[in-house]
């Protein structure tokens, strides 16, 4: 096995209903998505993969009376327009696309199966992937929980915080002291409105 550094871009949860005017909009989302085409076209990774929400039944994680910690208003749902990529996050065809949350929370990218039920670590392992970048939606809630398992499987990892949009100041500082603490590297600003 080669000792060349493998980088890729896991971007996470760019889609529809994250975005303003989704049903569980994040502001800044749709700059997020455009700023991350910008940063494809620009940059030179190995790979470049993807997340999505999928809900089927993710079971309390829908609830009519969200506390918008564990439980949230119903979004992403499988075979919606919600759940689609949002029309600015225009990056070329993407190596792999991961789904996630089909009968769960589903924060983590690293839940999720691609369309031959291989996981994120399983498909950046067979692709000799040494690092990896993380950006998308929302910072504070699924960045912060796929970067964390990231870190976790072994990868040195990265997140683009200019490249992703939090939900409140309260809970991306709190992510960044999570993220530190398991030694993820954190560059730039999120968008927090």
């Amino acid at each position: 096995m080669s000792s060349e550094v493998r980088k890729a871009l896991v971007i996470v949860d760019v889609q529809v209903d994250f975005c303003e005017g989704g049903a569980l909009a994040v502001a800044g989302g749709a700059e997020v998505a455009g700023a991350i085409s910008r940063h494809v076209a620009e940059s030179g990774y190995a790979h470049v993969v993807a997340t999505r929400d999928h809900h089927i039944d993710p079971g309390a994680h829908f609830s009519s009376k969200p506390d918008f910690v564990r439980s949230w208003p119903v979004h992403c749902v499988a075979g919606t327009a919600g759940a689609e990529f949002h029309p600015r996050l225009e990056v070329g065809p993407l190596h792999e696309v991961f789904f996630k949350g089909q009968y769960s929370d589903g924060y983590s990218g690293f839940e999720g199966v691609d369309g031959t039920e291989h996981t994120l670590t399983e498909w950046l392992n067979a692709h000799e992937v040494t690092d990896v970048d993380v950006v998308g939606i929302a910072m504070d809630h699924c960045v912060r929980a796929t970067a964390l398992d990231a870190a976790k499987a072994g990868f040195t990892t990265s997140v683009l915080l200019d490249l992703t949009a939090g939900v409140s100041r309260a809970t991306v500082e709190s992510a960044l002291t999570d993220l530190r603490a398991a030694g993820v590297t954190t560059t730039g600003t999120p968008i927090v409105v």
